[in-house]
């Protein structure tokens, strides 16, 4: 998975692996995909035998010496992994920088932190991770609930995951969406304007909204590929 968001294994120490990224915005990518995946294979797993880990994420120099990498932006990694709960992720204020505005997933502050090695406190950040991952309080269901899931076939709780799913979903993109520029907000609203404008007059047997839709994904595209460019430096993270 890290390979698929470029990044490469550096180090493993005791049961933690160090990880360096050449985009901050792969590095925390790779890490909420990491979690959400472990979160679904744990789900039907007894506690005893689920993996679990804890991720931190720091953006700093580091110093090179062949394949190792090390320094305080190493250092300060391997402390949020510790401070990170059990499934979650942690980050420095260098890296909620960079990303807090370019990607559809929230942060909640968890403050300032002395670090071991480190002389100022470090600003902490953490994902806040939505669908399956998100902390939720298990209710009883109500019979009209049962009832409803009966008749869609589906077993209530699984129709509860599913509805908790993409209400993050929409949560995160509505996040998301309010976070960018306006002519970004103004393309997506274009495009969707002609989609659903599709939909009432032609349904999907035609799909002629991409042809107006064009400039308006040519513009988005190019606003993430100077996102990108803009944010592709080399960092750690774990």
């Amino acid at each position: 998975m890290t390979e698929g968001h470029n990044g490469r294994i550096v180090n493993t120490w005791g049961d933690a692996v160090i990880i360096e990224f050449t985009s901050v915005i792969e590095a925390v990518q790779c890490a909420v995909d990491i979690q959400n995946e472990l979160s679904l294979r744990n789900a039907d797993i007894p506690d005893a035998n689920r993996m679990e880990f804890r991720i931190g994420i720091n953006l700093g120099d580091i110093m090179v010496e062949g394949d190792d990498i090390y320094g305080d932006g190493v250092n300060v990694a391997a402390r949020l992994q510790e401070l990170a709960p059990k499934g979650g992720i942690m980050l420095s204020q260098s890296v909620y920088d960079q990303v807090k505005t370019k990607m559809a997933i929230g942060f909640d502050p968890a403050g300032a932190r002395q670090v071991k090695n480190v002389t100022d406190p470090v600003e902490t950040y953490s994902v806040r991770l939505g669908g399956r991952n998100a902390p939720t309080v298990q209710e009883e269901p109500t019979a009209d609930h049962r009832s409803r899931a009966n008749e869609a076939g589906a077993h209530p709780q699984d129709w509860d995951k599913d509805t908790r799913a993409v209400a993050s979903g929409f949560e995160q993109a509505r996040r998301w969406l309010r976070s960018q520029p306006r002519k970004i907000r103004n393309c997506v609203f274009m495009i969707g304007f002609f989609f659903i404008l599709n939909l009432l007059t032609s349904g999907l047997s035609t799909l002629w909204f991409i042809w107006p839709s064009l400039p308006f994904a040519v513009m988005l595209a190019w606003h993430f590929v100077v996102s990108r460019k803009e944010s592709s430096v080399r960092h750690n993270g774990q």
